[in-house]
């Protein structure tokens, strides 16, 4: 009976020394939260404190490190929104900027286009005028060689006259005309005469 008694005991102890290795202390589970928060890998940390805090409710130590890492947790939280609105309001801008180049460079285009067509249109009316003139000049040159080749034109024929207006016209200045005789005003002086030389 004592052997079976001793027995007992020492399986006792050896379950209660399983139990409490099973069972790590407090101050095992602040040392593993504490390493995690040092390596700032903030969530390992948390669960390490509140896995601890399961087992260990009122340990002060594991209380005041899982306020700590909260605060530190929300503090990132935090700075990530931040960085996100950041890095938005850096997308906005650069997609702003984008935005007015884009339109600038659209305006520059539009500004070289329409140079481009007015002088293209300059150059048109250019050869449009010079079109007209050659045309004008060249119907001018055919007119001519027409009227060389038809004879008399319109005005000629206008001014043509019937032959019996031509004989009134002659009638009419016969009696018109004076016979102009030419009489010297002095006598023409005669080729003997000596020249005076003084």
């Amino acid at each position: 009976m004592t052997l079976r008694l001793l027995i007992s005991l020492s399986a006792l102890l050896i379950a209660g020394q399983k139990i409490s290795a099973q069972l790590a202390p407090a101050e095992d589970y602040f040392n593993g939260g504490a390493q995690f928060y040092i390596s700032n890998n903030i969530p390992a940390a948390l669960e390490k404190v509140e896995g601890g805090l399961k087992f260990y409710p009122d340990d002060i130590k594991l209380k005041k490190l899982d306020e700590l890492l909260k605060q530190q947790s929300q503090q990132q939280q935090q700075q990530q929104q931040q960085n996100q609105q950041n890095q938005q309001n850096q997308q906005q801008q650069q997609s702003k900027q984008n935005q007015s180049q884009q339109q600038s460079q659209q305006k520059q285009q539009q500004q070289q286009d329409q140079q481009a067509q007015n002088q293209s249109n300059q150059q048109n009316d250019k050869q449009q005028q010079e079109q007209q003139r050659q045309a004008k000049s060249a119907g001018k040159q055919s007119d001519e060689k027409q009227a060389d080749q038809t004879g008399p034109t319109q005005e000629a024929k206008a001014r043509e006259m019937s032959p019996e207006q031509a004989q009134r016209l002659l009638d009419a200045q016969k009696g018109d005309e004076q016979f102009l005789q030419l009489k010297p005003k002095s006598p023409p002086e005669s080729p003997n005469k000596p020249v005076k030389d003084w």
